[in-house]
């Protein structure tokens, strides 16, 4: 038997081991042409390989590798015009396109075509591509080599709770990015914040991850004028009453950048009403009319705020002193609706409508607030009706024991 056929034996044993392991039992199905000479010896790779999406799809190590898989000698398999061994970062971008820019061939898996295109557009591709800097990331990068999983899947590089870890890979090595004047931290910063907190804690995937602001393959940093957009695809109501009022003019024009004016980008958090003035004074004036509307925009906030909660513990009392309580916790349901109206009208900086909203989440506090009264009231009332009843009581008691007192004397 020739070496190569003793190497491809070896390694048909091993990879038939490898297969029948636990850990591998739900992996997809690759089978061994005993004429197909790469898995004798990249064993570790078919491992790999039989975890990713690519797999199930007929593509084998030829269709990106090239050389000849039927020869059972290196010098032969690692032959041949279509060659590449292991493919650079530059052909790799063409590798992958070479399928996935085809839509004869993602069609059928309801994939974009446009990833090259998007990627070409991108600080990354601008990098790699016209600059043939080596440090930019390709699409192995982050999809992984071997290992392509799709979006949905938890264990994928690209999951939305593993973005980010992706995206730090790079972006959080301080050797690298001071190269390029880019600061570390920001994805502490956004786990941290209210976005993190809504994904990595609360795990409400419509929150947004490093791709949702700055584009997955055509990463790049909103421009000035665009950040309001960019977070008003989530943020609609906000982004409508933002654009209505001054500020909204401001960021078009680029005087602002749109919501990180106030919020930050990747540290975004909620600015708490008793912050709301302070924050204006940031940009304005303490005593310009333009800081003024936002004293009193933080008054009616904090006012809306402070009738809600007063509501939520009136209804805590009805539910400790046993009432009913579906009708206001109702009426508070829709107190809580205008309540979050207010947080979206406050970036139009119409004080009128402001006013209206929190007049009435107070209207409906007032009510919640008197349904609570008039019960403290009944138990009070109720608690004076036991008095001659507790009286009668203790009376007769006490008659009770000097009638059996006396009864003890006369037997004696």
């Amino acid at each position: 038997m020739r070496v190569g056929k003793w190497i491809l034996a070896s390694g048909i044993i091993l990879a038939a081991v490898m297969a029948g392991a636990p850990a591998l039992a739900q992996q997809r199905d690759f089978t061994i042409d005993p004429d197909y000479s790469c898995v004798a010896c990249h064993t570790e790779k078919r491992r790999a390989f039989l975890l990713g999406t690519h797999s199930e799809r007929g593509i084998r190590c030829h269709d990106c590798h090239g050389g000849v898989p039927q020869a059972f000698e290196q010098a032969t398999a690692h032959a041949g015009a279509d060659y590449i061994g292991t493919p650079g970062k530059l052909e790799t971008v063409r590798l992958c396109a070479s399928c996935h820019s085809d839509p004869d061939q993602m069609r059928r898996y309801g994939l974009p075509v446009g990833q090259l295109a998007e990627y070409r557009t991108s600080r990354h591709g601008h990098l790699l591509l016209e600059g043939g800097d080596l440090n930019a990331p390709t699409c192995t990068d982050c999809h992984d080599a071997h290992t392509i999983l799709p979006p949905n899947d938890a264990r994928s590089n690209v999951y939305p709770t593993n973005i980010a870890a992706t995206c730090e890979d790079c972006h959080e090595d301080a050797a690298l990015m001071g190269g390029y004047g880019l600061d570390t931290g920001q994805i502490e910063t956004h786990r941290a914040s209210a976005h993190g907190v809504a994904l990595y804690v609360e795990n409400n995937f419509a929150a947004p991850t490093c791709v949702s602001c700055h584009g997955s393959h055509a990463a790049l940093p909103p421009a000035v004028s665009q950040i309001a957009d960019v977070c008003g695809q989530c943020h609609v109501q906000v982004r409508r009453a933002f654009y209505s009022g001054a500020h909204g003019d401001a960021a078009l024009a680029g005087t602002i950048p749109g919501c990180t004016a106030c919020h930050s980008n990747h540290g975004t958090e909620r600015v708490a009403p008793d912050q709301i003035a302070a924050t204006c004074t940031e940009c304005h004036e303490a005593d310009s009319p333009a800081a003024l509307i936002g004293v009193e925009i933080a008054e009616q906030v904090t006012r809306a705020t402070q009738d809600l909660h007063s509501s939520e513990e009136a209804i805590h009392e009805l539910i400790r002193a046993g009432r009913r309580v579906a009708d206001v916790k109702l009426r508070h349901q829709t107190a809580l609706t205008v309540y979050l109206q207010i947080s979206q009208a406050q970036h139009s900086l119409d004080l009128e409508v402001l006013e209206d909203l929190s007049r009435q989440v107070g209207s409906i506090a007032t009510d919640i607030r008197a349904a609570e009264e008039v019960a403290a009231e009944h138990r009070w009332e109720h608690g004076l009706t036991l008095i001659p009843v507790w009286f009668l009581a203790l009376s007769a008691i006490v008659l009770a024991w000097f009638k059996l007192r006396a009864l003890r004397k006369e037997e004696l």
